[in-house]
């Protein structure tokens, strides 16, 4: 059986890669192999027709739409940013997604990779050194067994950073569970540890850090790729102030094109808003007023009336047109309604008019007691036949309505009508009670019912306009 020597595997382990060192060098290199890194990552989004945007940082997809943030200054110490939001269906997410790995893959290879290859090592080195302490043999193999598996998964999960150094050192553990295993006295071996596996190649070579030029050029790609009209603006004012900032690095010929191309493009937009705003407010105002007209015919027409001008002017503005539509389509719903309503209104209007009729004897002479209820509210007296007067009036009217079926419309204003003569007749009984009696709390309770009556008589003078006025639309 083989001598086990764990100093000397942990002296080749560790020399792959450089001098030997010991766990405690190694722990200490750890914070010395630490890269500050301060920019994030440039990643590409390819589009379909073969062009790039450029993405500072990951980009992200929420459901149909890609979100990402684009730098529009050349500087990526302290890049100007701009979010982007475009229709996924616009990406090739394959070339994409390849190159994100990519860009992932050598960022990590240029900042961590040294310092988690350190951390490994030390590890494994620490493993080492606990076998050369522990005289039991079996705990011994499940130290190393352990360390080994450990080194084995290492390098998928880190970009196969120094694999051939792995492989070598996977090698000698390979070599020590072995003599390990013959010292436990086991008589089979089980050989089928963890393997390495190459982990495909990268095939997206990463592009260089755009230039002013591309910057710009990206910037009015993305500007043209953008549904919303607010954002293409944006871009195309942040395209010409790039290309104002950076005249110097720039080809005069192309930014002098490119700033009359943008600044054209902007005037556009700009028109393309005030024409559909002008659309939008005249649309609007007429909706309203041929729904309070319920003109149901007019408000029809100004829904195609909004779509021929939406093609006539090219289409340019989807989203505001269908904001048009949907109110133009809630004024035709009121308009509807009103119209439905006003239907009715005039059906049941002769039925109304009879009741009118029929009341407005009693009503006539329930407004000449206003003086005599007016006296009782005021306490300012009240003689025999003004009394007299309201008890007659009020139990004529009673008796008069008692007859009279209200229309379900007036129904609420009959009660109202029924309820304002009840209380001036206790208006006028409680204020011959007070006299009789000289009780100036019944005085006060008749002044109370006083009011009641008279206010209830306005209500019923009101409602009885509004029962026979046009129906309208709420403002």
């Amino acid at each position: 059986m083989k001598a086990f020597r764990p100093a000397g595997v942990l002296l080749f382990c560790l020399s792959i890669g450089g001098s030997a060192i010991s766990p405690a060098a190694h722990a200490a290199g750890v914070e010395e192999a630490v890269k500050p890194v301060q920019e994030a990552p440039l990643f590409r989004v390819f589009l379909k027709d073969g062009t790039t945007l450029v993405s500072y940082g990951e980009l992200a997809r929420v459901g149909d739409r890609v979100v990402f943030s684009m730098p529009t200054s050349a500087s990526m110490d302290n890049p100007s940013l701009h979010l982007v939001d475009i229709a996924a269906d616009r990406v090739d997410w394959a070339r994409t997604t390849t190159y994100a790995e990519s860009a992932r893959a050598t960022r990590y290879l240029e900042t961590r990779a040294e310092t988690d290859y350190t951390i490994l090592t030390t590890n494994i080195a620490q493993a080492l050194n606990d076998v050369a302490t522990t005289t039991d043999p079996a705990k011994r193999l499940g130290i190393v067994e352990r360390a080994r598996r450990r080194l084995a998964e290492w390098p998928p999960t880190h970009y196969n950073y120094k694999q051939s150094d792995v492989r070598q050192m996977l090698g000698m553990l390979d070599e020590v569970i072995a003599d390990l295993r013959v010292a436990t006295g086991a008589q089979r071996f089980d050989l089928n540890l963890v393997a390495i596996a190459d982990a495909p190649p990268a095939v997206e070579p990463l592009l260089p850090t755009p230039g002013p030029q591309e910057i710009i050029e990206q910037t009015l790609s993305a500007a043209s790729l953008t549904d919303s009209p607010a954002e293409r603006t944006s871009l195309l004012a942040v395209a010409v102030a790039a290309i104002d900032r950076d005249a110097a690095f720039l080809p005069v010929v192309w930014a002098e094109e490119a700033r009359a191309s943008a600044s054209a493009a902007i005037a556009r937009e700009l028109e393309i808003d005030r024409v559909y705003r002008r659309l939008e407010t005249e649309t609007l105002r007429l909706a309203n007023d041929r729904a309070r007209a319920a003109d149901v015919r007019g408000v029809q027409q100004l829904l195609a009336r909004v779509k021929a001008s939406d093609e006539a002017l090219g289409g340019y503005r989807p989203d505001e047109v269908n904001a048009i539509v949907a109110v133009v389509q809630e004024r035709l719903d009121a308009a509807r309604r009103l119209r439905l309503e006003r239907d009715r209104w005039a059906i049941r209007l002769p039925e109304l008019r009879a009741y009118r009729e029929a009341m407005s004897g009693p009503l006539q002479r329930f407004t000449r007691l206003r003086t005599a209820l007016e006296d009782i509210k005021g306490l300012t007296g009240s003689g025999p036949e003004a009394l007299g007067a309201i008890l007659k009036v009020a139990a004529d009217i009673q008796k008069v309505a008692d007859g009279i079926h209200p229309p379900d419309e007036l129904r609420d204003l009959h009660s109202l009508v029924m309820s304002a003569t009840l209380l001036a007749q206790n208006a006028a009984k409680l204020r011959r009670e007070a006299a009789l009696t000289g009780d100036m709390a019944r005085a006060w309770d008749a002044s109370s019912a006083a009011a009641g009556a008279l206010m209830l008589s306005d209500r019923v003078r009101t409602e009885m306009q509004s029962a026979f006025r046009l129906p309208q639309l709420p403002r």
